[in-house]
């Protein structure tokens, strides 16, 4: 497939271009184009564009990039909107835990809309009473789960403090036998 872009020539900091069409796989710096249809200098904004030449390879199939179909649409060669060729960029989304994903499930909040005039709509979000208890439960029984844990650990560890114990007098009984 070809394609119409832009070319850059020219010094650092001296931005021009070349309007060239090649093919949509070479690379922009490869060099390799198939005709020159023009030529763009940033800096002076001036280009200087083959409009019979590009007006006939759009014709045959050949597609401009982003910035060319702007250059075009602003010299009048061709008709259309204008596209931004700015980034897009995405609103950050916080992830929920898995508390909030819970309650959201659950339906516990209600939302209140409050107007005084019918251009302005201010909304509040009013939570039921039984919300907060709910929350302090779950942290208890997080706790309370906690605590048992660490208790059966210390007792495991307290069995093989115990265990090991008697073994140990036993082997020392038996050494000091043995010495005797």
């Amino acid at each position: 497939m070809l394609k119409i872009r832009l070319q850059r020539v020219g010094r650092k900091h001296d931005p021009s271009f070349r309007i060239v069409l090649t093919d949509r796989r070479n690379a922009t710096k490869s060099g390799k184009f198939l005709e020159v249809l023009g030529s763009y200098n940033a800096r002076f904004g001036d280009p200087v564009i083959k409009s019979d030449r590009v007006k006939y390879w759009i014709g045959v199939g050949a597609e401009p990039s982003n910035t060319v179909h702007n250059l075009l649409i602003s010299e009048k060669i061709i008709e259309g909107k204008k596209i931004n060729v700015l980034p897009k960029k995405s609103p950050i989304i916080k992830e929920k835990t898995e508390e909030e994903k819970k309650e959201d499930d659950k339906g516990d909040t209600v939302v209140e809309a409050v107007s005084e005039d019918k251009s302005e709509e201010k909304k509040e979000e009013a939570t039921l009473p039984e919300v907060a208890p709910a929350k302090e439960e779950i942290k208890d029984e997080v706790a309370e789960k906690k605590e048992e844990q660490s208790e059966e650990k210390t007792a495991e560890t307290k069995e093989e403090k115990k265990e090991e114990t008697p073994e140990e007098k036993s082997k020392e009984d038996s050494k000091g036998e043995k010495a005797e």
